[in-house]
């Protein structure tokens, strides 16, 4: 199948019709569309309104960052079999292949009353649409002293793949054989649920093959291990025998950057000599600040059919910033699927079309068990009318047997390909 007819299916799949009326055009063509945020919702959004409207509509993308740098992968870096630069991706191509118009810069407020957006820079930018996928917030102040061990140095998250990815590797490069890498787990939601158990993975993968006396402490604040778990603990025991230490109800509650002691809700302290603490997450700064996190100042409520905000009319929110539907994670190939759903929908709003009424998302998740093997999970939403929410196909989901090489080659094929079908 080649390119022109693979899209020309995926937007039939979305309810898309093809060719527009005079009508039609003339409204994309003076409508102003702003995308913020360039990870895979945004910069999928971006692409897909120019796909699916004919490269009619005109699409700005607002990111601070002058290159994609993608989260699924990074947490091979950490463990030092990958390289920050294979996993990133320039911009450039939206612009010269799709006409899409590149800003960079961050934004740093909404009017949604004068449908304005304002930038850092003082610029303010007119919309009609706006679609907003600003990934998340780590909200350092539910760790006490959290945030001033980040500013000494002292503890890292690297949730958002990027130099705290290659700094974090460069911690545990430089501990001692012998010493202890402590990860902390937030209650779920948070982005990408089987990442911290992956990352015990790959640091385990590091300390077996360079530091073989260390030990990785995983204090997870959920019940038990909330992605893959039999996959994961089966690999713990059978590859990294009394390396990974998993405690599950372990509720990390401050941080002391000067001992590096970790204090909790219940048990006693821990001390480390790498401390990677994940903080309870939200939704991107930008969707808190101007009030679209309506779930508990959290995470933003959406309009499933089009992912319009339900706090603000003609704002569409993507990705993990939303508040998610049963089953759904908060993951790089979700926030992909969000985006076209959102795409196709404003697209028809625009022309004049009726939005389809029954979309679907798929979502395919890989975790790197060492440098090459692979577990993953896999499942298919539909949009239940009924309920107003997306549902969980009855048999469509896939979850690996075992670990194996053959699904790190699938893993590579699976990056490879959405990052070309979110920016080449």
């Amino acid at each position: 199948m080649d390119r022109r007819h693979f899209i020309g299916q995926s937007a039939a799949a979305l309810g898309l019709v093809t060719g527009f009326s005079t009508q039609a055009r003339a409204n994309l063509q003076k409508a102003e569309i702003l995308v913020i945020g360039g990870g895979y919702g945004g910069a999928t959004a971006a692409k897909y309104l120019r796909l699916f409207s004919n490269n009619t509509a005109r699409v700005t993308l607002i990111e601070p960052n002058p290159t994609f740098i993608s989260c699924p992968m990074s947490n091979l870096v950490i463990g030092g079999s990958r390289t920050l630069s294979e996993l990133t991706t320039s911009y450039s191509n939206l612009s010269k292949r799709h006409g899409i118009k590149m800003i960079q810069d961050s934004v740093a407020s909404i009017d949604a009353d004068k449908k304005t957006v304002k930038l850092a820079s003082g610029k303010t930018l007119r919309y009609d649409k706006v679609v907003v996928s600003p990934g998340v917030t780590l909200m350092t102040n539910t760790v006490e002293g959290l945030a001033e061990a980040n500013k000494a140095g002292v503890t890292l998250q690297a949730w958002k793949a990027g130099a705290e990815t290659v700094a974090l590797h460069q911690q545990l490069a430089s501990m001692r054989d012998g010493g202890t890498y402590i990860l902390s787990v937030p209650e779920a939601p948070y982005r990408c649920p089987p990442g911290p158990y992956e990352r015990a993975c790959q640091v385990a993968s590091y300390f077996k093959q360079n530091k073989p006396k260390s030990k990785v402490i995983v204090l997870d604040a959920n019940q038990d291990v909330t992605s893959k778990g039999a996959l994961f603990k089966k690999v713990w025991a059978e590859q990294y025998p009394g390396m990974i230490e998993y405690l599950p109800k372990h509720n990390v509650i401050a941080v002391d950057g000067k001992t590096k002691t970790v204090k909790l809700e219940v048990q006693d302290d821990f001390k480390g000599d790498v401390l990677n603490i994940l903080p309870a997450m939200s939704a991107g700064e930008i969707a808190v600040k101007t009030g679209l996190a309506n779930s508990n100042g959290r995470w933003v409520n959406v309009n499933f059919l089009n992912f319009e905000s339900t706090a603000q009319k003609d704002i569409h929110v993507l990705g993990d910033s939303i508040q998610i539907a049963p089953a759904m994670p908060k993951s790089g190939h979700m926030a992909n699927s969000h985006a076209k759903v959102a795409a196709a929908a404003i697209v028809a709003e625009l022309s004049g079309w009726e939005v389809n009424p029954a979309p679907v998302l798929t979502n395919t998740c890989y975790s790197f068990v060492n440098s090459k093997e692979v577990v993953h999970v896999a499942s298919v939403h539909q949009y239940n009318a009924a309920e107003k929410t997306f549902k969980t196909v009855p048999g469509s989901g896939g979850l690996s047997p075992a670990p194996s090489v053959l699904e790190g080659i699938y893993a590579w094929g699976w990056a490879r390909n959405i990052w070309a079908d979110s920016l080449a």
